[in-house]
């Protein structure tokens, strides 16, 4: 997931750095900015991409790149962006944490168990991701009923931590090859939750387990346990319903949903067999020997927001899917 080749094939492959400025953001400016902000004594990172069709109030997707990358290259690979100038919400790809103050090499989340240097230095990376949103909402107008996170491998994991942690921020989460690794979960309500993960994945094992990455062991933990965490505390009937089945060069994909749920919420999974660690339908960055085959059964952004567009906040007035 972050070890040292997987981490410069990230930075050869994906590209280092994006020229953006830091100023506020208009309507009627489109693109990418860098934006720093200070949280504790750490000052922080992410890229803000605010799209060419922008309605406000603006629904915010949060992305958190997986170990080892960092927001520039997770940015390019993932195809979010061309999502969001079609469907017209913006995106934050924040930066993790590195060994060295300031460093954008072989970032890491502290996703509870895991990861790497941010584990190790016990970053406030929920702290970051809460004065992330205030900072988008100072240049962006930001509708606060439409946040929703997403991220890859560490990443998926961070993203389940702020679900966890932070859950009456959230309208919906759809982790990507990662699965929640947390030991304390008391959410503060429901969260829509989409999981997308390959039974087949070497690098994040689907049913658990440890993998060793470099000089880390890595814990995994089942994704069928930890999404019956979500069914549970979103108050879902036991019923699983299987709603849709694809096929793409000998993989396949099979969408599963626990749907009577409270406050019109849902759990949901795709399934994937056939493909390995990679975020589906994105740009290739690594070998199929460090991460498995590649897929493009589904696409991983295409999914994601069309889960993320159906929920609104629990807290607000309008509680269901749209």
């Amino acid at each position: 997931m972050f070890d040292r080749l997987t981490s410069v094939l990230i930075l050869v492959l994906a590209g280092l750095g994006l020229s953006c400025s830091t100023g506020r953001v208009s309507a009627g400016e489109p693109g990418d900015q860098r934006i720093e902000i200070q949280v504790g004594a750490r000052t922080r990172s992410f890229l803000l991409h605010v799209p060419a069709k922008l309605v406000a109030p603006v629904p915010l997707v949060i992305a958190f790149h997986g170990g080892g990358g960092n927001a520039s290259g997770y940015q390019k690979s993932t195809g979010l962006d061309r999502v969001a100038d079609r469907a017209g919400f913006a995106v934050a790809y924040p930066d993790g944490t590195g060994k060295r103050t300031g460093s954008r090499r072989f970032l890491t989340w502290n996703a509870g168990d895991c990861c790497g240097a941010a584990q190790q230095q016990d970053s406030d990376d929920v702290g970051f991701t809460l004065a992330l949103i205030d900072e988008s909402a100072e240049r962006l107008p930001i509708d606060r009923d439409r946040i929703y996170a997403t991220g890859h491998s560490n990443g998926a994991m961070m993203t389940y931590r702020v679900a966890a942690e932070a859950a009456e921020r959230f309208a919906a989460v759809a982790p990507v090859a990662g699965s929640m690794n947390v030991a304390r979960f008391a959410p503060a309500g429901p969260v829509a939750v989409l999981h997308i993960h390959s039974v087949d994945d070497p690098r994040a094992p689907y049913r658990g387990g440890l993998n060793q990455t470099g000089r880390f062991v890595i814990p995994h933990r089942d994704v069928a346990a930890q999404l019956e965490r979500w069914r549970t505390n979103n108050l879902c009937q036991q019923t699983r319903e299987l709603l849709e089945e694809r096929k793409w060069q000998g993989h396949t994909a099979a969408l599963y949903a626990w749907r009577d749920c409270a406050q019109g919420n849902e759990v949901a999974l795709w399934k994937l067999t056939g493909a390995g660690h990679g975020w589906p339908g994105g740009r290739r960055q690594l070998p199929e020997r460090i991460v498995g085959p590649e897929t493009h059964v589904i696409d991983a952004s295409e999914e994601v927001w069309a889960f993320f567009e159906r929920f609104r906040r629990a807290a607000s007035t309008d509680t269901g899917p749209r």
